[in-house]
């Protein structure tokens, strides 16, 4: 167990920017870190292995992740494609379960993409159920829609056939979308803020889910979140299509609930092009904690600090405007260059590691 007083000072020196923990190879957590998909995942999504650089290998692996030191365990999930965060949220507490019995491994951290971030909050608070104390020291989702997508809710708008809603999804997320095991009903109805059919007998949506999940010490010791955003000229082709021919997420206002009745919590200003979504999600669903900032050093190491200035989100469903509204801080990539699907400049490599390095920084503070 470290000392509360030398994790401080050592992330106080890595905010600075002052120096760099330790050597290639040397970037390691005390616990596991559990990769989570999100939808459309596990294997590849769009032909493109999940969690991979862009030449397919996986960024927790030391082997190739020369960052990482050869003690660091990574467990990557597989979860149903296309289902609730209900179900998908059960899978993974079971899989993490299993996980900690093989390693021996009394806690884990988990890093999130889109949907699992979801799963992620209910499998930590069954994992706290199920074992007595908080499993998860940092939860950190990556472009997650805490507050839903209006993306789901124009899907559902269109009354589609389950045929047309297949179709729709492929041509975003490709063939897996005809899986079995697949309820792209139930998947898409998840990501629309308020329960999408109130007849249909059963609550769904984000409102009522972050309210059974939230962000509580009970399940997780620290949750933080990565926001991502960009341009329509470097956003990648799919979601260039999805942005510019079918929806304009606009994904920077504020307001109390989903005021605008677009599926999504808050609100926006007409502006297709004022970098406020990453083609699939809008800024201002995305911070759940803590929000991350990440420095690219071209001289050294990249590193990652909290952007203590935002303040936490503790209420998922009711973040302050500023938290709801800032592009402070936001990581200037789309919604699919954070695992690994280009085209982009992005260093899935050196950006994992400088987040397992964060990670460690925090796991027992």
């Amino acid at each position: 167990m470290k000392s509360r007083i030398g994790i401080a000072v050592v992330c106080i020196i890595v905010a600075l920017g002052l120096s760099r923990p330790g050597f290639a190879g040397s970037v390691s957590s005390d616990y596991p870190v559990v990769f989570v998909h999100g939808m459309a995942g596990f294997n590849n999504i769009l032909g493109f292995d999940y969690w991979g650089d862009d030449y397919g290998n996986f960024v927790g692996n030391p082997y190739v992740n020369w960052w990482l030191s050869f003690s660091q365990k990574c467990f990557v999930a597989s979860l149903t494609p296309f289902q609730s965060s209900e179900y998908r949220g059960w899978q993974l507490a079971n899989e993490i379960e299993d996980y900690m019995a093989t390693t021996g491994s009394a806690y884990v951290n988990i890093i999130a993409h889109s949907q699992g971030g979801l799963d992620a909050r209910k499998a930590a608070r069954l994992l706290r159920e199920r074992k007595g104390y908080p499993v998860v020291k940092v939860l950190c989702s990556i472009s997650s829609p805490h507050r839903g997508t209006p993306l789901a809710k124009y899907a559902l708008d269109m009354n589609p056939t389950l045929s047309d809603l297949l179709a729709f999804l492929a041509g975003i997320y490709g063939d897996i979308v005809y899986g079995a095991g697949n309820d792209v009903y139930a998947s898409v109805k998840q990501m629309v803020y308020n329960d999408y059919d109130p007849n249909d007998g059963v609550i769904t949506g984000m409102k009522v889910f972050n309210q059974a999940y939230p962000v509580s010490s009970d399940y997780a010791s620290r949750y933080v979140s990565f926001i991502t955003a960009q341009d329509g000229l470097s956003v990648n082709p799919v979601l260039y299509e999805v942005k510019y021919g079918l929806y304009n997420i606009d994904g920077d206002g504020y307001c109390y609930d989903d005021c605008n009745n677009d599926g999504a919590a808050g609100s926006g200003d007409g502006d297709i092009e004022d970098c406020d979504d990453d083609g699939l999600v809008g800024i201002n669903s995305q911070q759940m904690g803590y929000r991350l900032a990440y420095h690219e050093r071209w001289w050294g190491f990249d590193y990652i600090t909290t952007d203590w200035d935002r303040g936490s989100v503790s209420d998922i469903n009711h973040p302050t405007a500023v938290q709801m509204t800032s592009h402070n801080s936001i990581l200037n990539q789309d919604h699919l260059d954070v695992i690994g699907i280009g085209p982009d400049t992005f260093d899935e490599i050196e950006f994992y590691a400088a987040l397992i390095d964060y990670i460690d920084c925090w796991e027992d503070y």
